[in-house]
């Protein structure tokens, strides 16, 4: 087995990145304090804090208290000074913001596009000079671009393996568009991205692992494992959309979406929509038929609608009940996925308990999803409030 070592410059990176996550959640916090809690030495605190000031992501806000001798500085972080570009790139729509380094966003940028079309990648540069081009606060300079990528991503290099929403086969994202922006760029899975921000600021803050399940064009899972992101050895780790829903499925060949979210995904909802509305005679409301519309057939009560929505739960429930059983302690949820949780809740342990035999035996005491009644009309989530499943 091949030793890693650490060097110099890795641990002073970590120490770093320590330090500005202390004092970003701290608000303000002196150089003593800080060399006390993430138990450093002083000067080691003191050099790097410098380095930090350079750079304008650290500054003085005052007097500490006093201890006896002289009174030292507080830091704060400067998240102000610098602002970043962070783009949720879909099968078929874009969405972009433009915001500070504490997360305010100053400007935010929707587009839809077709799904897979031969010029996305020029179409999401065009998008990207149309955010970089937004107006800034005087001074704030663009410290960097983050994009989520749906589909398989090889970190750190930002390669694009394979994207079917996109169409993408060993893209190289991220080179591409640092070499036309002349910016710091990262490339990852969107969901592993959504998954990072819910760990950090969301529904899973506070936790060591999780799981968040994404539904849109696809389906997709960012998993985090003791506070690290789990992107497996293929970079792979979370694509659930390509587990087989049952052994029907076994022997098929799978060269695009996954079973799955060919089945339980937004256009796989649309797919079979259209197919049972075909079937009913109703060839003339199935061309236009939508996962969107389904959803609301369903509330109107249509029997047609609930008919492919509560299959499409019983899908995601097994997906969920799979990940249950790995010993993943809590789960967050896409806009989408929200809309079906109460459904799945229930689902999920049904489909557990007959699976505990077969699957792994490690489990948690705490629920991956909570179960919320059918009858609650919104949920409190980072993404502020999202209308459920009635």
């Amino acid at each position: 087995m091949a030793r890693r070592v650490v060097n110099g410059s890795a641990i002073r990176l970590v120490n770093r990145s320590a330090i500005l996550e202390l004092v970003r959640d701290e608000g303000r916090v002196s150089r003593a304090d800080i060399a006390r809690r993430l138990k450093m030495s002083l000067p080691a605190v003191m050099r790097i804090v410098e380095d930090l000031q350079r750079e304008d992501l650290l500054k003085e806000c005052g007097p500490a208290k006093s201890t006896g001798g002289r009174r030292g500085q507080l830091l704060g972080f400067n998240g102000e000074a610098y602002a970043v570009i962070g783009i949720d790139l879909g099968g078929s729509k874009m969405f972009g913001v433009v915001a500070d380094l504490c997360g305010a966003v100053q400007h935010a940028l929707y587009r839809e596009h077709e799904r897979g079309s031969q010029d996305t990648y020029e179409r999401l540069c065009a998008f990207i000079t149309q955010l970089l081009q937004k107006p800034r606060p005087k001074g704030q300079k663009v410290r960097g671009i983050g994009i989520g990528v749906p589909g398989v991503t090889v970190t750190p290099a930002g390669i694009v393996r394979w994207s079917p929403a996109l169409n993408w086969r060993d893209f190289p994202l991220q080179d591409k568009l640092a070499q036309r922006f002349a910016l710091p760029v990262f490339v990852e899975n969107d969901v592993n991205l959504a998954a990072l921000g819910e760990w950090s600021f969301g529904a899973g803050r506070g936790t060591h692992s999780m799981v968040c399940l994404a539904i849109g064009t696809g389906i997709g899972a960012g998993i985090i494992v003791e506070g690290t992101v789990l992107g497996g050895a293929h970079f792979s780790a979370g694509e659930v959309g390509y587990l087989l829903p049952s052994t029907s499925f076994l022997g098929k060949p799978a060269p695009g979406f996954g079973h799955l979210e060919s089945l339980a995904s937004g256009s796989g909802v649309e797919t079979r929509a259209r197919a049972v509305l075909s079937a009913a005679g109703r060839g003339a409301q199935a061309t236009t038929m939508t996962s969107r519309a389904t959803f609301e057939a369903a509330r109107q009560g249509e029997a047609w609608a609930k008919a492919v929505v509560d299959e499409t739960a019983d899908y995601l429930a097994l997906a969920i009940a799979t990940s249950r059983r790995c010993s993943i302690r809590k789960s967050s949820l896409s806009a989408a996925a929200w809309r079906l949780q109460p459904i799945c809740s229930f689902r999920a342990f049904k489909h557990r308990s007959q699976a505990s035999s077969s699957l792994c035996p490690i489990s948690s005491s705490r629920p991956l999803v909570s179960v919320r009644p059918r009858w609650v009309q919104s949920c409190s989530c980072s993404r502020g409030q999202l209308n459920i499943w009635p």
